[in-house]
């Protein structure tokens, strides 16, 4: 039998899928949530999750069409995945703090609310400077 050539970890294959329900505070963990509910956030967008690895430097990109199999609800809110690389070409991590998932979960939860914070201040900055006639 033929073997499989090895792909290389910074194929796009080969990033981490990160679905919003496994950092929602308002999921169990039946229903897909994978750390404590301490640590979560609400109803965290797919968007959200990709303003937060661009802030620590990370390759990730949207996927909008693809939905996390445990979602009951189809509506389009709850749709989308980040693939997020954490592996160079040649192995090695392209951010030593995250040598797996876990870690990585727990700083998207913690910047999550900074940046949520940072665009709904840039959000009323905008809508102040316009003029309504």
């Amino acid at each position: 039998m033929a073997c499989a050539a090895a792909r290389s970890p910074a194929d796009q294959d080969r990033f981490i899928c990160i679905y919003p329900a496994y950092l929602n505070n308002k999921k169990t963990i039946a229903e897909g949530r994978r750390i404590p509910i301490s640590k979560a956030v609400e109803n965290p967008t797919a968007t959200e999750i990709q303003d937060v690895c661009s802030a620590v430097g990370l390759n990730a990109f949207i996927e909008k069409n693809k939905m996390y199999s445990r979602e009951w609800n189809r509506d389009v809110q709850y749709r989308g995945r980040v693939r997020v690389q954490l592996k160079q070409e040649d192995g090695s991590l392209c951010l030593g703090q995250f040598p797996s998932r876990k870690p990585f979960f727990f700083l998207m939860t913690n910047l999550g609310s900074r940046i949520d914070y940072s665009l709904s201040t840039q959000k009323s900055k905008k809508e102040k400077g316009r003029r309504r006639s």
